[in-house]
């Protein structure tokens, strides 16, 4: 088998890839060890922003919707909506068969809490909740949601892959003391993580969830069916990247997110590696100014962040 090594993806891209493109059928009931950008610590993803807690939200958890690799909106747990003729307000109908992990059906109840949750915790939610007329269920899989204005602000909410993600969970964790983690982590995601073997910091595991139903079109961005290959996942924590490269040539480890570009030529010439780009794209555009120059050797403008202002007045080739 060959390994997977991948350079300049966005992280968000990590846990869907495992799940649904990152490995092939032929590593059926096999466990992939896996060295992410951080390791993780907080297992609430709606009270934090950090990465690896949104990564692990995607293993456990899923989304009303999603947006594919061309960023457009597509139905994840929904199987689909409508839209009325004043634009106002929009009726979401949940996919048939979907379960907590604890074997529970997902209601529309436990999506309207969720989507609560999140939006207390999430600039775009608030803005969200602040054009909402009114949220209640129809019935068991479907519930609207109604707006003071005509206004695409719910789909664009609901997809949104990062900041704070709206991922679905029972009603009863969702209503969870404000301000409060929450101590149950079941999401109807592909993956069930496995508490007794979870070492904050060191490792977090996770099994296949055998009660998952995959949307049938292929998988594309954070859309689409999210087949899973293998029986683990386990993500580990190593203390330095030359470590992991060790590792990943070694075969202790089977996949790494990241590594700095000096050690690229290291796995390069290991053909047993494979090396890819999951986002073209790139993640984040850094810009590091010239502080032996004008207006950069004023040290007022060291503490400035990149505004349009200074875009526009002093970033000009």
């Amino acid at each position: 088998m060959k390994f997977n090594f991948v350079a300049g993806t966005k992280a968000l891209v990590i846990a869907a890839s495992l799940a649904a493109i990152g490995v092939g059928s032929a590593v059926q009931a096999q466990t992939i060890t896996a060295v992410m950008h951080s390791s993780l610590r907080v297992l609430d993803p709606i009270m934090t922003t950090a990465h690896i807690t949104r990564n692990h939200g995607y293993m456990i958890y899923d989304t009303l919707l999603a947006t594919d690799a061309n960023n457009e909106i597509q139905p994840q747990m929904l199987e689909g909506w409508e839209v009325s003729e004043d634009g106002k307000t929009y009726t979401l109908t949940l996919r048939e068969g979907l379960k907590w992990h604890d074997g529970n059906p997902v209601t529309a109840e436990d999506c309207i809490a969720s989507i609560k949750r999140w939006a207390r915790h999430d600039k775009m939610g608030q803005m969200m909740m602040g054009e909402l007329a009114e949220m209640k269920a129809v019935d068991e899989n479907s519930f609207t949601m109604s707006f003071k204005e005509p206004t695409e602000l719910a789909l664009h909410s609901l997809a949104k892959p990062s900041g704070v993600t709206p991922f679905m969970m029972p009603k009863r964790i969702a209503e969870s003391p404000e301000n409060t983690a929450i101590t149950e982590h079941i999401g109807s995601g592909p993956f069930k993580m496995v508490m007794d073997e979870f070492r904050p910091g060191l490792q977090a595991v996770y099994e296949k969830n055998a009660d998952y139903v995959p949307r049938t079109e292929a998988a594309s961005g954070l859309a689409g069916g999210k087949n899973v290959y293998v029986d683990r996942v386990k993500w580990i924590a190593t203390p330095d990247a030359m470590t992991s490269v060790n590792a990943l040539m070694s075969g202790e480890v089977d996949y790494l997110e990241q590594l700095p570009y000096d050690l690229a030529p290291i796995v390069e010439s290991n053909s047993d590696i494979n090396i890819e780009v999951l986002d073209p794209q790139g993640y984040q555009t850094v810009m590091r100014m010239n502080h032996m120059h004008p207006p950069f050797n004023d040290p007022k403008f060291a503490w400035l962040p990149c505004t349009p202002w200074i875009r526009n007045k002093c970033c000009r080739p």
